[in-house]
């Protein structure tokens, strides 16, 4: 039986980043509807455009990483104002498409620029560790499990107690009744694309120090956070966030078995398609009870 304990500390980081992900997914399709499949491929123009700041022009680290961070809000806010609104009355699936082509334009531009070998950002927060027990752990390690909490918990409370957030609400549940209220329904849904920007950035920060920068890669970690998403069934925060945390460490423990480590990119598309059977099943449960 190998030692799983550094595996589930690398394991809970990346899930909280995951479920942080999963969180900007959620708010973002309640107030707009979209499902943005680009968020991984914004995430990562973010951090290799970080990694290029540093490299290129030796900016202090935190311009740098601003820059990271308000990058992944700027494209994610141009998209939306660009393209929200002309795909605004089409089929979530349409909308969910068009950030697919979003996503293989950004991929192809970053493997144009930066070509396809990985490159390596490490944050101030990784040289600073300590040891609990016979497992070291770096604060960005910490930082990736508790940032998520706190973004989880701040995004509930902006969502109950704004007035934003609570046109957010209102629009999820019926756009056009909200706009006849008198709701700036684009500024509102301008507001959510940056927020979800914002939030895409951060992830894509954390992801390129926790496991790599790699275009590819942090494109395609997009998926583990759409299965805490659709787990959560895209309205709720908190169960994103569990959702996601239980798939980092699932993914992470299974790297530990040699026979099973091949398989462990399978773990989201598993744990969502059981929790999804589980939810359909529920009605039927609680009315036999």
């Amino acid at each position: 039986m190998p030692d799983l304990k550094p595996f589930l500390v690398l394991g809970l980081a990346l899930g909280g980043v995951f479920a942080m992900s999963g969180v900007g997914l959620v708010v973002l399709y309640r107030a707009t509807g979209v499902l943005n499949l680009a968020y991984g491929a914004i995430g990562a123009l973010g951090a290799l455009t970080s990694w290029s700041i540093l490299d290129a022009t030796g900016a202090p680290e935190p311009v740098a990483y601003l820059a990271c961070v308000a990058l992944g809000g700027v494209a994610t806010l141009v998209y939306g104002v660009l393209f929200g609104p002309p795909f605004a009355a089409r089929d979530p699936l349409v909308k969910a498409t068009a950030t697919l082509g979003f996503l293989l334009i950004l991929l192809g531009l970053m493997q144009w620029v930066w070509g396809r070998e990985a490159h390596s950002i490490t944050l101030p927060t990784s040289r600073w560790n300590y040891q609990i027990g016979d497992v070291r752990v770096s604060w960005t390690q910490i930082i990736g499990l508790a940032f998520p909490i706190v973004v989880t918990a701040g995004t509930a409370v902006f969502l109950r107690a704004t007035k934003i957030g609570t046109a957010m609400r209102a629009l999820a549940n019926d756009r056009e009744i909200t706009a006849t209220l008198g709701v700036p329904v684009r500024r509102v849904e301008a507001a959510a694309w940056l927020g979800s920007g914002l939030v895409c950035g951060a992830s894509g920060l954390l992801l390129a120090n926790l496991v790599g920068l790699d275009a590819a890669t942090l494109t395609f970690l997009v998926i583990p956070a759409l299965a805490a998403a659709l787990i959560g069934q895209l309205r709720s925060l908190w169960v994103t966030l569990a959702a996601g945390i239980v798939i980092g460490i699932v993914q992470s423990c299974l790297t530990a078995f040699t026979e099973l480590a091949e398989y462990r990119t399978l773990t989201p598309f598993v744990l969502a398609i059981v929790a999804l059977l589980w939810i359909a099943r529920r009605p039927q449960v609680l009315g036999r009870v």
